[in-house]
C-alpha cells in the first residue's frame, strides 16, 4: 500500500495494515513523530553521508526518476511485534539531486529482508496513480458532475474513465509521466544511525526529542 501524507500520518491506518500483515510505504509530513526516535525530519537530518543511496523510483518523461534515498530500520515494538517479528518498520527519505534541500519522508512496513530498492519502487508508484486521477479531471471532467443519485454518478464516472483510458492509450508512446518533490529538512544534533550488516538502523535516542507523544 502507498498513499500521500494526508493518509500516511494516520496511525490507525498504519496499525490496521500491520495487523493484517500488509506491507506499506506511506508518505508522511516532516513533523511526523515516530515511535522511539521522535520527529522524522530530525532523524533523517542526522543520517551520515554514506547512508544515502542513489535509486530510481520509476520511469519519467525524461527517463528514470533518480533520487538519493536514505532508509533505516526502526526498533521493534515489544508489545506488538512479539519475540520473532516477521516484518520490519522503516523510516525512508527521498532527496532531490538538483535541489538537496527538498526531502520527502516515508514510513514503511515490509517483510524482513525486503531490499531498500523495493521500498523505493513502491514509493514511486504513487505518482502514477495521482497523475492518472489528475489527468482524468483535467482532460475528461472526472470531477465535474452534478448528480444526486448513484446511477447518475456511476454513468458519469464510467464514461470519464473510458475516455481517459482511450486518451492514455494514445499518449502512451509519447510518455507523459512527471516527477515530484516535497518538503524540506530540519537540522538536528547527535546521529542515532547505526550500521547493521548491509543496512542502517535507528537507535532509540538517549533523551526526549519533543513534547508530543510519539505514534506507532
Amino acid at each position: 500500500v502507498t498513499v500521500d501524507s494526508a493518509y500516511g500520518q494516520e496511525w490507525r491506518l498504519r496499525r490496521m495494515l500491520e495487523e493484517a500483515g500488509v506491507g506499506y510505504v506511506l508518505a508522511v509530513p516532516k513533523s511526523q513523530h515516530v515511535h522511539a526516535v521522535g520527529r522524522i525530519d530530525f532523524a533523517i537530518a542526522q543520517a551520515p553521508d554514506d547512508a544515502w543511496e542513489r535509486h530510481s523510483c520509476g520511469a519519467g518523461a525524461k527517463g528514470p526518476r533518480v533520487y538519493d534515498w536514505a532508509a533505516a530500520r526502526l526498533p521493534a515494538i515489544d508489545d506488538f511485534d512479539g519475540d520473532e517479528p516477521t516484518h520490519d518498520r522503516w523510516v525512508l527519505a527521498r532527496r532531490s539531486l538538483a535541489r538537496p534541500d527538498e526531502i520527502a519522508y516515508y514510513l514503511a512496513y515490509a517483510p524482513t529482508g525486503t531490499p531498500i530498492a523495493e521500498l523505493v519502487r513502491i514509493a514511486g508508484t504513487r505518482w502514477a496513480i495521482e497523475e492518472c486521477f489528475q489527468a482524468a479531471k483535467n482532460e475528461c471532467g472526472l470531477d465535474q458532475y452534478e448528480v444526486r443519485r448513484y446511477p447518475g454518478w456511476y454513468r458519469h464516472i464510467t464514461l470519464a474513465m473510458l475516455a481517459h483510458a482511450f486518451l492514455a492509450a494514445m499518449a502512451a508512446a509519447a510518455g507523459t509521466e512527471r516527477g515530484a518533490a516535497e518538503t524540506v529538512p530540519t537540522p538536528s544534533h547527535r546521529s542515532p544511525w547505526r550500521k547493521s550488516g548491509d543496512s542502517w538502523q535507528l537507535a532509540t535516542p538517549r533523551r526526549h526529542t519533543g513534547g508530543v507523544p510519539a505514534t506507532r
